[in-house]
């Protein structure tokens, strides 16, 4: 079996540890330690969420989609087949590191998707984005592995009651805010509704027909509630 190979390591901003870039043949993975964060070989999921919260939105005349975690831009490349010539889309990623890399090694996986016209680069927290204010017509965390599945501690405040209804506010009417997660999660799925998001949850095999089974929220913001 090809071994591992080691490409690139970065530092983690005010946290221990590094996120480190493997490749074996064509295969690529970024860790955190022992825990496999992202591949190159598993990401139907990911082009699930931004599929099913993209073509809601698709029909607009303005349309703005903030992403959170850039990954290896499958989400991103996703996102931009849904979407029309006319729409910004906005990566949030704290890492440095990550944005080089998908401009680099990574870049033909997903078919280079940071080199689109339409996509804006934010080097920061998803959550400061959010906090300026802007109006989104959707909203897609594909951050850590979900609701509690942290890596990084700081992600909790994102999915808390206050981090969830801070996002509610930000989106325009019928907006969309969709999640990922490596994982069910029963009481994240009421504190989403909770907020006033109407919530349909998928599920969805990590690779097409196979694979870990990973969890996908959509939430519209003014949508009727189904009784």
């Amino acid at each position: 079996m090809i071994p591992w190979r080691t490409l690139a390591e970065a530092p983690i901003p005010g946290e221990t540890g590094t996120l480190v870039l493997l490749q074996r043949g064509d295969e690529f993975i970024v860790r955190r330690g022992a825990v496999a964060l992202m591949g190159s070989t598993m990401h139907a999921s990911e082009e699930r969420l931004a599929e099913g919260a993209c073509e809601a939105v698709a029909e607009r005349s303005t349309i703005r989609v903030l992403i959170g975690g850039l990954g290896m831009g499958y989400t991103l490349a996703a996102a931009l087949r849904a979407l029309p010539s006319h729409a910004v889309v906005v990566i949030a990623e704290l890492l440095p590191a990550v944005v080089e890399w998908n401009r680099g090694p990574l870049a033909p996986l997903a078919g280079r998707p940071l080199d689109d016209a339409r996509v804006r680069v934010e080097i920061a927290d998803v959550r400061d984005v959010i906090a300026m204010g802007e109006p989104w017509d959707a909203i897609l965390l594909d951050v850590d592995n979900g609701p509690d599945g942290f890596t990084r501690e700081g992600n909790a405040a994102l999915y808390s009651k206050e981090g969830l209804r801070r996002m509610h506010t930000r989106l325009v009417h019928r907006g969309v805010l969709a999640v990922w997660s490596v994982a069910p999660d029963a009481a994240f799925t009421r504190r989403f509704a909770g907020v006033g998001f109407t919530v349909r949850e998928e599920v969805v095999r990590a690779r097409p027909g196979k694979g870990a089974r990973h969890t996908l929220w959509f939430g519209t913001k003014g949508a009727p509630r189904r009784d």
